[in-house]
């Protein structure tokens, strides 16, 4: 909750900042009133200025960590679980990941018109991953950062997919597989295809070149930010009710009221996101396999 020292607005950048790791330029004064010696200085930043100081060359570092680690998580649990299969009727956790893999297996069925291999297990990897980084947005929004803040971390974010450049990262990769299968599957067709398409003339291969670059280009912008917009709206909507206990006794029962029914609304969200970046990352896919 906020504390007593914040204003709902500071409680809120508060929580919305990342703990981020860069470099300091020489002479910048820190919030603690220390000196950065010229040269500059790689530290974490202690304050809003200090991260927009330490410019692009940033690091995340709860991303990073949250991410990653539960990509490991996933991959372990995943493989435990494949080496519990049998010819048994699956029972517990093994039900629920067949659940799962058959599911994405259907929708690949569905969804994918080419012949590839990766596309299935890569889809799996996107649903489970993306759901596990967004399943981190039910925890109380407090439990973490006030727990780390205990042992000196000044911020600290849970949530990796409310961070762009977690999705925008995803997204990016994505993007690079549907370059990688056009000019694979194509060849000079791939070429041909943004030139000639949709008005079949040389006369008009600018304005098709225009048109078909910036729907390509839309692509990936659209996958990550459609993620990050939608998990970075509900985190806000978390911390607001949040702020509300600050309020008194008398917000107490309605902000955890208001709690309980977002947790249960956000689950549905946090599941159809997840679906819907493994999808469109499907649709993707499938359309760079398609030789005209």
């Amino acid at each position: 909750m906020a504390g007593e020292n914040q204003t709902v607005s500071e409680y809120i950048v508060h929580h919305l900042t990342n703990m981020t790791y860069g470099e300091l330029p020489g002479g910048f004064e820190r919030h603690d009133g220390s000196i950065i010696s010229e040269g500059g200085a790689w530290v974490l930043a202690r304050s809003g200025e200090e991260v927009a100081a330490m410019g692009f060359n940033a690091i995340h570092v709860d991303s990073m960590l949250w991410s990653v680690g539960l990509g490991i998580l996933f991959c372990w649990f995943f493989r435990r679980m494949a080496l519990k299969a049998s010819t048994d009727v699956p029972t517990g956790w093994l039900n629920a990941v067949e659940v799962i893999v058959s599911f994405v297996d259907n929708t690949v069925r569905d969804t994918f018109h080419g012949h590839n291999k990766m596309i299935a297990p890569l889809a799996l990897t996107i649903f489970v991953w993306v759901f596990l980084m967004n399943l981190m947005d039910l925890l109380p929004v407090d439990l973490i950062p006030y727990t780390l803040s205990l042992m000196g971390v000044e911020y600290h974010k849970i949530v990796a997919s409310t961070d762009p450049n977690i999705t925008m990262g995803m997204a990016l990769g994505v993007f690079i597989l549907m370059l990688y299968y056009s000019i694979k599957v194509k060849g000079f067709g791939f070429a041909k295809e943004l030139s000639m398409t949709p008005f079949n003339h040389w006369l008009f291969i600018p304005v098709n070149l225009f048109m078909e670059v910036v729907g390509l280009l839309a692509k990936p912008f659209s996958l990550g930010l459609r993620l990050f917009g939608n998990m970075y709206a509900g985190e806000m909507i978390f911390i607001l009710i949040a702020a509300l206990f600050s309020a008194g006794l008398v917000w107490a029962i309605p902000a955890g009221l208001l709690q309980m029914a977002w947790a249960i609304f956000h689950i549905l969200i946090i599941t159809l996101q997840a679906f819907i970046f493994m999808v469109l990352t499907i649709v993707y896919l499938s359309m760079a396999h398609e030789d005209h």
